[in-house]
């Protein structure tokens, strides 16, 4: 059943509170809810090693495929001095991020966060970063795309399902209010940051449809209203992610860590919608033999926890430009996201966005290195299938048509025990 315009409203509110932010919106939430945010822990060295750890505080759909808090901001940060950090600075951070870890659980019901740091940050100091830690400056990953390079110092990423604890938590650590979840705030975070830029989202059934009337998507109210995103698919099947022990850096100083590559994808999905009929989009998101077979019912629930790009498939892409005079983005990213033994190498965990009311995808992704992230993208772009006379470098070739890349970044995520400023040789002086 759909939900009620109430319904509908209401999370209307919620979503453009947290892509406003600031006192007036999350007043605005605070009078549609007066369910408390669940507490934090008294000791936040209880919470889990690993930054990047979510998947075990998350809910599951039916099929066990991980569901992302439906509220997401990303605060891109630069640290409020030349040269590197002082024991002042890592004290106000560590104070503002335990803060957070009394004051909200972690989970989606509470909030969820990292903190990551970019090649440029750690070009402050002298030593380099290990050679097992794979980070390379931000760069142009296809051919045809000019992006604007996010070399920030750091960046924050906060998930909720609760918008309220969201505004509420990035008002508290930008210095806008004194307590979160009426933890008191001694030191905020931006007492050693600055927020160079701030970027919001959302995912989850419904969200994207109300929230369609933005530039890039047509007029007609055309996304499904169960679709948890813009094109109208789902995505982020369980057996088509990588573990979060996988994309796990196993050794050394940042033992525990993980890099993280984030993208925002600005989308124009006209042609997606008006010209290309449901089958069209089927055979341009997963393969042309999912249109054939009929593989795809609706938003593609029926697939479970597996999006059906077989082995099988994704040989056959030459072989369906040839047949078919297309292919499809699953089959073409497919073919470089598996090692040599089967497992899969990017943890994807992208959102929806209407910032500067223009539809857009913010593309997190999580693996042991930075090239990992590349050699896929390096697939997805299907260059090679160019020579197929149908298939042009963003005509026929997946989805490259309905997307432009409009920022690229490389960060860090340390283990907890270094998520406070830490130096290339995995220190943190002074704490």
């Amino acid at each position: 059943m759909s939900p009620g315009t109430d319904e509908w409203s209401r999370r209307d509110v919620l979503k453009a509170a947290v892509a406003v932010g600031g006192a007036g919106a999350l007043s605005a939430c605070l009078d549609l809810t007066d369910e408390p945010v669940p507490e934090g822990v008294s000791d936040p060295s209880t919470l889990p090693a690993r930054q990047h750890a979510w998947d075990d505080l998350l809910t599951r759909d039916g099929a066990e495929n991980v569901e992302l808090p439906r509220h997401q901001t990303l605060l891109y940060l630069t640290l409020d001095r030349e040269g590197t950090p002082t024991s002042d600075d890592r004290r106000a951070v560590e104070e503002a991020l335990s803060t957070l870890d009394r004051a909200y659980e972690r989970s989606n019901r509470g909030l969820i966060y990292s903190l990551a740091y970019s090649p440029a940050y750690f070009s402050r100091f002298v030593d380099p970063l290990p050679e097992n830690v794979d980070l390379p400056e931000p760069r142009r990953l296809s051919p045809f795309e000019t992006p604007e390079f996010d070399r920030q110092d750091a960046l924050l990423h906060l998930a909720s399902d609760r918008a309220d604890a969201l505004i509420e938590a990035e008002e508290a650590l930008t210095g806008e209010r004194d307590t979160a979840n009426e933890v008191t705030i001694e030191t905020p975070l931006s007492a050693a940051f600055s927020v160079d830029s701030r970027r919001t989202g959302f995912i989850g059934k419904g969200m994207p449809a109300e929230k369609q009337d933005v530039a890039g998507i047509p007029d007609d109210d055309p996304v499904p209203e169960e679709s948890p995103l813009f094109m109208g698919f789902k995505a982020g099947f369980a057996k088509n992610q990588a573990s979060e022990e996988y994309v796990t850096i196993p050794d050394g100083p940042f033992a525990g860590a993980t890099t993280k590559h984030v993208s925002k994808l600005r989308q124009r999905l006209d042609d997606w919608y008006v010209e290309q009929e449901f089958d069209d989009r089927v055979a341009e998101m997963f393969s042309p033999a999912h249109a054939e077979r009929g593989l795809v019912e609706g938003i593609g629930d029926n697939l479970g926890d597996d999006s059906g790009v077989t082995p099988e498939i994704i040989e056959s892409v030459r072989e369906h430009a040839q047949q078919y005079g297309r292919v499809g983005h699953a089959q073409k990213a497919a073919r470089a996201n598996r090692d040599d033994e089967g497992n899969v190498r990017l943890l994807r965990r992208h959102f929806e966005s209407t910032d500067e009311n223009e539809a857009s995808l913010h593309f997190p992704s999580l693996q042991r290195r930075i090239t990992d992230f590349e050699e896929v993208r390096e697939a997805m772009n299907g260059t090679d299938l160019t020579d197929e006379p149908a298939i042009r470098q963003r005509v026929n070739n997946g989805i490259l048509e309905y997307i432009f890349v409009k920022n690229r970044g490389n960060f860090l995520v340390p283990p907890r025990r270094l998520r406070v400023l830490p130096t290339p040789t995995g220190e943190v002086p002074g704490l």
